[in-house]
């Protein structure tokens, strides 16, 4: 048997080497949408950006996506399952050969499910924690979820919950996250969890809401960094539609309330000094609610700002 890579956590202090990495996934089951987002936002210029932020970059391309359906399985609930377990593998190697080469795995989707293949590459190594920084919760289980995305669902898959209705092959494929490694920040859709009679994973993870991170982003973010390097490297996953809608309007699933540009800069900028960080994912940017292009710079300033 041969030993595993060995890796380092990443520090992006220094001009510390990136690989960009897209994965243009949309859960819907179609090629528009969000699935256009790492094409638009290299042509916005978020290599330049980054460059422009003191780090070489090597953009590594798009992970292959298999064909899709955009109808909802019978059987598992789910929109595109059969696309989902390809799609975990393609981002879990792009993401396993970033970390073994100790460079700092930017992934850009898509949408939320490309976190599983990142937590699968990482899970190879280590053990997998998350600091989760979304509009929503993102544990629906499939047969009750109002879209059929696994988009609402890839954090309960990752928790273990409501995972019996998926293929054997999918489930063989989905890591496993200790509710204790996982901090949820921002997540505001609780009303509409409870309309529904779905239970929300506020009472098994650690989950801060957007009043308490505007009152104090820094503490909550400084927090939440501390608690997670205590315990070992770890992921940095943002969904956009954590944003307030007057800050982003391209996201598909917008709600009341969110946080504002700097407030998530000031996280994810706390998240990028850990030495324990090992990668970054960002998600939900729908271009084709951006004709203008005004979203994609200023995701492309956001980016810089953080790194800077």
């Amino acid at each position: 048997m041969t030993d595993p890579p060995r890796y380092s956590a990443s520090k992006t202090s220094g001009g510390a080497p990136i690989d960009l990495i897209g994965v243009p996934f949309n859960s819907s089951g179609t090629s528009d949408g969000v699935a256009l987002a790492p094409a638009v936002l290299r042509h916005t210029g978020l290599v330049g950006a980054l460059i422009r932020a003191g780090h070489a970059v090597v953009d590594r391309g798009d992970v292959g996506i298999p064909a899709m359906s955009p109808f909802r399985d019978s059987s598992s609930h789910v929109i595109a399952v059969d696309a989902i377990g390809p799609m975990i593998d393609a981002v879990r190697d792009a993401v396993a050969g970033s970390l073994a080469a100790q460079r700092l795995p930017l992934v850009i989707g898509g949408d939320c499910p490309v976190l599983i293949g990142c937590v699968a590459a990482v899970a190879r190594l280590d053990t997998p924690r998350v600091l989760f920084v979304d509009g929503h919760e993102d544990a629906w289980p499939a047969e009750r979820s109002p879209t059929g995305e696994a988009a609402d669902m890839e954090v309960g898959w990752l928790l273990g919950r409501s995972i019996d209705t998926l293929p054997a092959a999918l489930r063989r494929r989905l890591p496993r996250l200790s509710p204790d490694n996982i901090i949820v920040l921002g997540a505001r859709d609780q009303a509409e969890l409870a309309e529904a009679a779905v239970e929300s994973i506020d009472g098994l993870v650690r989950t801060i809401r957007p009043e308490a991170i505007n009152v104090d982003s820094a503490g909550v973010a400084d927090a939440a960094v501390s608690e997670l390097d205590a315990r070992g490297p770890w992921w940095l996953h943002v969904d956009l539609d954590v944003l307030a809608a007057d800050s982003l309007t391209a996201v598909d699933y917008p709600q009341p309330g969110g946080l504002d540009w700097p407030a998530l800069t000031q996280i994810t900028r706390r998240a990028l000094a850990s030495p324990q960080l090992l990668g970054w994912t960002i998600t939900i940017y729908n271009p084709d609610l951006d004709p203008e292009g005004a979203g994609a710079e200023r995701i492309g300033r956001y980016v810089a700002e953080a790194l800077s």
